[in-house]
């Protein structure tokens, strides 16, 4: 026979079982939803990535994949950023490559041509005369309290906001984002380009797994703790 007041000791566990197994449950299908949404989006990454570029508009969306025609203007280059990079030597520090590109008809674009390390000594690429640069847009950053800060005069900024950047070099009014390069890396040497458009991390099955069996660990608990109370 059970000893009394056993229903009423399981009451208040059980209750807060269920809340807790509705929450639970009701996080990992929530990412397991969220896992559906992201595959849907980095399926339309790729779809872009492999479509050519579209002619650069004057207020394009970020992260479009673009191509804009003009002159490098590589007296004005800075670096952008501090990267440790491996190389058959070792690690070997460097930056992202900005530099202005001149339009006809329309405001300066930075782009981000890629990565060079910080002491060069293998050849550039340097293109002369007008070139059609191909890339994707890159949204402007903004300096935090938290922010290094840029070395205007030894051309080093750790923000990659253009206005900024175009300011400390004397230009007139910039475009408002980035054009980051994508392509292969010229053989050999500098600078190497972003290969592929950024691409957001997928982590939502394993949180949906995370969350499913928290549910299942809290479950067993509880019926453990019901079998244990209700053992005559």
């Amino acid at each position: 026979m059970r000893p009394p007041g056993t229903a009423r000791r399981l009451l208040v566990p059980g209750l807060s079982t269920l809340l807790m197994l509705a929450i639970l449950i009701g996080l990992g299908t929530w990412q397991v939803h969220r896992l559906a949404w992201k595959r849907g989006l980095l399926a339309q990454i790729a779809a872009a990535e492999a479509a050519p570029a579209a002619p650069l508009p004057p207020d394009p969306a970020p992260f479009a994949k673009v191509s804009v025609a003009g002159t490098l203007r590589d007296d004005l280059a800075v670096l952008y950023g501090v990267e440790v990079r491996d190389s058959r030597a070792g690690p070997v520090l460097g930056g992202q490559l900005i530099v202005p590109l001149q339009r006809q008809d329309a405001d300066p674009v930075l782009v981000d041509r890629g990565w060079v390390p910080a002491e060069r000594t293998e050849p550039m690429d340097q293109p002369h005369g007008v070139v059609t640069v191909q890339g994707y847009v890159r949204p402007a950053e903004h300096a935090g309290p938290f922010s290094a800060r840029d070395d205007a005069a030894g051309r080093r900024f750790y923000t990659l906001d253009p206005q900024t950047i175009g300011t400390a070099l004397g230009l007139p009014p910039v475009a408002p984002f980035t054009l980051v390069v994508l392509g292969p890396a010229p053989p050999p040497g500098y600078p190497d380009p972003a290969h592929h458009l950024p691409r957001p991390p997928n982590d939502h099955l394993q949180y949906a797994l995370t969350w499913y069996g928290f549910a299942v660990t809290l479950l067993v608990i509880f019926l453990l703790y019901a079998r244990k109370v209700l053992r005559p």
